[in-house]
Parts: structure tokens; C-alpha cells; sequence
């Protein structure tokens, strides 16, 4: 199923399964599930899964393919993963534009890759070979990041030439650019609008914890900033409205809340959409 362009969601949590299944229709307009979670899973939890899945569009986001990694692609896993998007109908599938494992097996950490182009013909042929495997285009994530070595070209260079080498389109993910533009000194709003429109299949909010005035850590586990917002109706105004997705990992509040922040997005969707009926 696919989604529209001011749909809202939240991610298939199982903390958060059964309110997510006793929440009235329309409550969220899309569900983003890790597929490592859920394939192979049965009983009661795979019915619950399967009857969400068939609900409402449903997109998955990858943890553990490792596009930017060392280690051979692991073809078993990318055949067992394109069944299980096929049988759900799945209408996007995204992963890290990162690496987390190395020749010995996974890390269970989103490692930044080097900035260099060296590392953009790498990841973006590991892209191109994954798309084929699973008969579809993969939205890569930009991610955040605390170190970062190798750099001869700055992010928005690297994103965008892996992007454009790999022919793949890219999850965005704001709080990850507020994040680091405030760690590694950047301008967030001269990020965003430097990116390809074109490519954007959908976006990310989320919470991030302030250690310093020059230092966030993208947490996933508090509520989306002000600053998160600003750049997020930005976003709108620069590439258009897309679907978004409410992401809270862990430290859940109660559901109530986490609707609310989606009343937030789809305020500043609903803006977006008069902003642009407007100039029209």
C-alpha cells in the first residue's frame, strides 16, 4: 500500500503493540516496523503484526544490512527479507547509510563511514547489488554521528554522491541533521535545502538529549525539540510535503502523548499544504 503525501506514523514497537492495535482508524496513517523484528516471528505476535500489516501501508526500516560495512553482503538474508516484503506489501524499505558490522559479524552500532570517494563508489555498488536482490529501491537514512575520520568532502557532498551513484532515494531523517550540525558546526538549514527533492521517500522526527551547547545525542528516547520542529516545517517548504514518522524507540510516555506530537506534524503538514495553495 502506498502512502500519502501528509501521512503520519509511528513505529511497530511491541511496547507499544497494544495500543497501537486498540488505537481508533486514523489515528496514524502508517506503521514502520524493523524487519529483523518481525521476520521468522508467529503466534500471537506474528498475527498481531499481520493484521496491522494489513491495516494500514506499512514501510520497513533495516538495521542490520551494514550497506557501508566490509563484510560480503549477506545474500541469504537479502532473499529472506525481500519474501517477507513482499508478503506484507510493503510499500518502502530503508536502511543506514552507515556500517555496522565488520568481516567477524555484526556490532550492533551505526558506525560512520568515511567521507570520501573511496566510500561513495563502495556503499553506492552495495546499494545498487541490494536493490536488485530485493526488485526494488532502497531510502537510505543520513545518520547521526560523533566521530568522524577520513573526511574529504564534506556530508552533504558524501549523502548526495551516494544518492546520485547509487540511483537509490533517502529516508530524511531532521533530527539527525540538527543533531549534527550542532556537534560538527554546520548550518541544519543549508543541509536541508542542499538535498535532492526528487529523492526524498520519507522523513523522520525525533527526540535527542542536550549534553552541551555544542553537543546532542540522538537519543530516540525524549520528546521532539523546538528546533527538530522548525527544521522539520522547513523541510515542507524546501522539498514539499512527505510522510512522516513520529520515531521513539524507548522511554515511551503514555500514548496519548506521542499523539499529540503527531497532532504537531500534521499541523505543520496542514501549513505546508496552505503555504503551497497559496503560492499556487
Amino acid at each position: 500500500m502506498a502512502l500519502k503525501d501528509d501521512g503520519v506514523g509511528l513505529g511497530l514497537r511491541r511496547s507499544l503493540l497494544g495500543s497501537l492495535q486498540a488505537a481508533p482508524v486514523g489515528t496514524f496513517d502508517f506503521l514502520e516496523a524493523a524487519p529483523e523484528n518481525w521476520m521468522g516471528v508467529g503466534g500471537a505476535l506474528g498475527d498481531a503484526f499481520a493484521a496491522l500489516a494489513g491495516r494500514q501501508p506499512l514501510v520497513c526500516h533495516g538495521l542490520s544490512l551494514s550497506l557501508g560495512g566490509p563484510a560480503e553482503l549477506d545474500d541469504t538474508f537479502l532473499h529472506k527479507l525481500r519474501r517477507f516484503l513482499d508478503a506484507h506489501d510493503i510499500a518502502i524499505y530503508s536502511e543506514h547509510l552507515s556500517a555496522c558490522g565488520d568481516s567477524h559479524g555484526q556490532l550492533y552500532d551505526l558506525l560512520p563511514l568515511p567521507f570520501t570517494g573511496e566510500a561513495v563508489a563502495h556503499v553506492a555498488a552495495r546499494i545498487r547489488r541490494a536493490q536488485d536482490v530485493l526488485g526494488r529501491r532502497i531510502a537510505v537514512e543520513n545518520i547521526s554521528y560523533y566521530a568522524a575520520p577520513f573526511q574529504a568532502m564534506a556530508e552533504i557532498d558524501f549523502v548526495n554522491a551516494v544518492l546520485a551513484e547509487a540511483d537509490c532515494d533517502l529516508l530524511l531523517d531532521v533530527n539527525n541533521i540538527v543533531v549534527n550540525a550542532t556537534n560538527h558546526g554546520y548550518d541544519a538549514a543549508g543541509f536541508l535545502r542542499a538535498l535532492p527533492s526528487a529523492r526524498i521517500r520519507y522523513i523522520h522526527v525525533a527526540g535527542h538529549r542536550d549534553e552541551a551547547p555544542d553537543l546532542k545525542i540522538d537519543t530516540h528516547g525524549a520528546a521532539v525539540s523546538d528546533p527538530v520542529w522548525a527544521l522539520l516545517a522547513e523541510a515542507y517548504r524546501c522539498h514539499g510535503r512527505r510522510p512522516t514518522l513520529l520515531e521513539r524507540d524507548f522511554n515511551f510516555p503514555p500514548f496519548a502523548e506521542l499523539i499529540d506530537e503527531l497532532s504537531t506534524v500534521r499541523r505543520h503538514l496542514a501549513e505546508a499544504d496552505r503555504a503551497g495553495r497559496h503560492v499556487a
